[in-house]
């Protein structure tokens, strides 16, 4: 059900939930959870939205770590809504974070929203080279070939609507969002102008991973 490709010469499987598997080094990655966005709308804001999106954002998780038992989790940035978010974690979602590192590598890459450590285990890292990779939160323009990032939260959209998606030509990957609640920015945004050049890939998650061809947006 996933979708297998390569980039820089490294395999790599875009999986159906959102997460990215390599197989040839055990490592699972997942970018932007945007754990605690729930709490963080409340605190600035009084809005109220349902208060699930932390169990189910790691539910889903949890499961992705039982079916591939990885050596190495890196999350690729804005994985908690702000700092605060963090640190206002209930005692549960703690203690599961907590048995999901437990006897492995877990890296924080560093996020626009949560670019300080956090208390919660792992290492927290800027970026990280691994398996001819360079993973970071924010794609750069002339980066070398070989970059998987996030931040954009990239959604993809054929017969049936827009769902989150992977994009990737031979230079560059850009994972979806994995968290509950985090919306999605259209594969024709300007945003992506420059990011990417055709032939490209939107890898498009859900029941199955649905790869198909897209046309960058040019600048201009």
């Amino acid at each position: 059900m996933a979708h297998a490709f390569t980039l820089a010469g490294t395999p790599l499987h875009a999986l159906p939930s959102g997460a990215l598997w390599l197989p040839d080094h055990a490592g699972l990655c997942v970018s932007d959870l945007h754990l605690g966005k729930s709490e963080r709308i409340a605190r600035r804001t009084g809005g109220l939205l349902p208060p699930y999106e932390v169990q189910a954002t790691l539910d889903k998780l949890e499961a992705d770590i039982a079916a591939r038992d990885p050596e190495t989790v890196i999350c690729l940035g804005d994985s908690f809504d702000d700092l605060s978010s963090a640190d206002a974690l209930e005692q549960d979602a703690v203690d599961r974070l907590a048995t999901l590192q437990a006897g492995r590598r877990w890296v924080w890459i560093e996020g626009n929203h949560d670019p300080g450590p956090v208390a919660l285990g792992g290492t927290h890292l800027n970026e990280l080279t691994l398996a001819g990779l360079t993973f970071r939160h924010i794609a750069l323009p002339h980066a070398a070939p070989g970059e998987v990032s996030g931040h954009y939260h990239p959604k993809h959209r054929i017969s049936g609507g827009w769902r989150p998606a992977f994009l990737f030509d031979r230079m560059r990957l850009i994972l979806p969002a994995y968290g509950t609640y985090t919306g999605g920015l259209r594969s024709s945004d300007r945003a992506f102008a420059g990011l990417f050049h055709s032939p490209a890939v939107a890898v498009m998650t859900g029941p199955r991973a649905l790869a198909v061809p897209f046309s960058p947006p040019v600048s201009g």
